[in-house]
C-alpha cells in the first residue's frame, strides 16, 4: 500500500513476536504467533520470538517451539517455562534486549526495531504491555495505552462512544462487589433493556466468558460465567440486525484511517450466537460471508461509524470493529484493537479480499509501528 521504508541498503530490521499471555486467550495468541510467523517476510524481518507463560514469565522461544501450534478442539497449544527470561530495554539509551538461559548465561539478542504484540485479553491487549513498552520506547504495532484501555473495557468505551453519538446497544452494568452486598440487584438487571440479552464480561474477548440470556431465570448462571472472567459484567440488549465486520489500518503520515474495501458478515445457521467455539474450533451453527453482500450507501454508512470510531476512542495501528447493521444503520458492538489474525481470521481475510495479502498486511504493521508518533 506504501512504498517499503524499512530496508536500508539491504539491512534487515528486527522484529520481537510476542505471543501467549496470562489471559484466558492465550492459546489463540499462541495459534496467532504461529501464522505470523510463517508469513513475516523473512527478506526484510529478523524475528525473535518471545512466549509470555500464564504465570508471567518472559522466556526465549525458537521456530521449533511454534511448529506444533494450530487449533485443535479441546488442544490449544500454550507457552511453557523453559527456564529462560528475556530481558528488556534497561533504559532509553537503548533497544538492545537480552536473555538469560536457564543455566544462568547472559546473552545479548541485539537491537529491536518494533514489537508485534500479538496478545489477546488482560494483561496483552488492555494497555499493560503496551504501556511496558513505551517505558521503554519500543515501538510496537497497535493502539497505545489509552485506545488500548478504553476498548477493552466494554462499559468505558460504550460509555465514550455513546457520548460522541455514536450508536450503541444499550446496556447496564454491575460489579461482582455490588452483587455481594445486594444479591436481589439480580432481579432488576434487566429493567429498561430487550430480551434476548447478552452477559459479558467487560474486560475479556474472542468471546470468553459471554452468554446469550433469553428468560430472566437464565441471569443468574450467564453473571456466574461472567464473573469468572472480570470482576465488572455488562448486561446488553440483542439487537436486531446483521452481524458485519469491517478493518481498519491506521493512515500514513497523519492521514486519516483506511478501511477495508469490503465488510465480512456473520450469518447464523444454527448458533446462538458467535462464541467461542464457533469463532476458532469450526464448531457448526455459523457461516461467514466474504464479502457481505451490502449497498453501497450502508457499506459507507458502516466505513464511516468505523473511521469515527477508531478516531474517539484513540486507536492506532489496526482495528476490527463490529457492527449490527439495522434498518437504522448501523449500531456499533465492539472495537477490537489486536483482532485475530490467524490466516483464516476476519481481520486478515477482510484485507485479503482489500488487494492486501497476508505477508504484505503484517508489513505495513511493522512499517506503521516504526514510524509511531510520540506518545504525548
Amino acid at each position: 500500500m506504501n512504498d517499503s521504508t524499512l530496508t536500508q541498503a539491504g539491512t534487515k530490521r528486527t522484529v520481537v513476536l510476542l505471543f501467549g499471555g496470562r489471559s484466558s486467550e492465550h492459546g489463540i495468541s499462541c495459534v496467532t504467533a504461529a501464522g505470523v510467523l510463517r508469513a513475516i517476510d523473512r527478506e526484510q524481518f529478523n524475528v525473535i520470538l518471545v512466549g509470555l507463560t500464564k504465570r508471567g514469565a518472559t522466556v526465549l522461544m525458537s521456530e521449533a517451539d511454534l511448529s506444533g501450534y494450530e487449533l485443535k478442539a479441546g488442544d490449544l497449544p500454550e507457552v511453557t517455562d523453559n527456564g529462560t527470561r528475556v530481558l528488556w530495554p534497561a533504559s532509553l539509551d537503548t533497544r538492545e534486549i537480552s536473555a538469560i538461559s536457564a543455566e544462568g548465561t547472559l546473552t545479548t539478542l541485539g537491537h529491536v526495531d518494533a514489537v508485534l504484540p500479538m496478545l489477546h485479553g488482560p494483561y496483552g491487549e488492555d494497555g499493560t504491555v503496551q504501556g511496558m513498552l513505551d517505558l521503554v520506547d519500543l515501538p510496537y504495532v497497535g493502539s497505545g495505552v489509552l485506545g488500548s484501555a478504553l476498548c477493552m473495557d466494554k462499559h468505558a468505551v460504550k460509555t465514550v462512544l455513546a457520548a460522541a453519538g455514536i450508536p450503541v446497544a444499550p446496556w447496564r452494568t454491575i460489579t461482582s462487589d455490588e452483587l455481594a452486598q445486594n444479591p436481589g440487584l439480580a432481579d432488576s438487571l434487566d429493567e429498561g433493556l430487550s430480551y434476548p440479552l447478552f452477559v459479558k464480561p467487560a474486560r475479556a474477548g474472542s468471546s470468553v466468558g459471554v452468554s446469550k440470556v433469553n428468560e430472566p431465570s437464565q441471569i443468574a448462571q450467564a453473571l456466574e460465567v461472567a464473573f469468572a472472567e472480570d470482576r465488572t459484567v455488562l448486561i446488553e440488549s440483542g439487537v436486531t440486525g446483521r452481524e458485519v465486520e469491517i478493518a481498519v489500518l491506521e493512515g500514513r503520515g497523519g492521514a486519516r484511517p483506511r478501511t477495508s474495501s469490503v465488510i465480512g458478515e456473520i450469518v447464523f445457521t444454527g448458533r446462538e450466537f458467535y462464541d467461542f467455539e464457533a469463532k476458532y474450533l469450526g464448531a457448526a451453527g455459523i457461516e461467514l460471508e466474504l464479502p457481505a453482500k451490502v449497498t453501497d450507501a450502508e457499506y459507507a454508512s458502516i466505513r464511516d461509524a468505523a473511521v469515527r470510531s477508531f478516531e474517539v476512542a484513540q486507536c492506532a495501528g489496526l482495528s476490527r470493529i463490529d457492527f449490527f447493521l439495522t434498518e437504522d444503520g448501523p449500531v456499533l458492538n465492539e472495537i477490537n484493537t489486536l483482532p485475530g489474525f490467524t490466516p483464516v481470521s476476519m481481520y486478515p481475510r477482510l484485507w485479503e479480499e482489500s488487494g492486501l495479502g497476508y505477508t504484505e498486511l503484517i508489513t505495513e504493521l511493522i512499517e506503521l509501528a516504526i514510524e509511531k508518533r510520540p506518545a504525548y
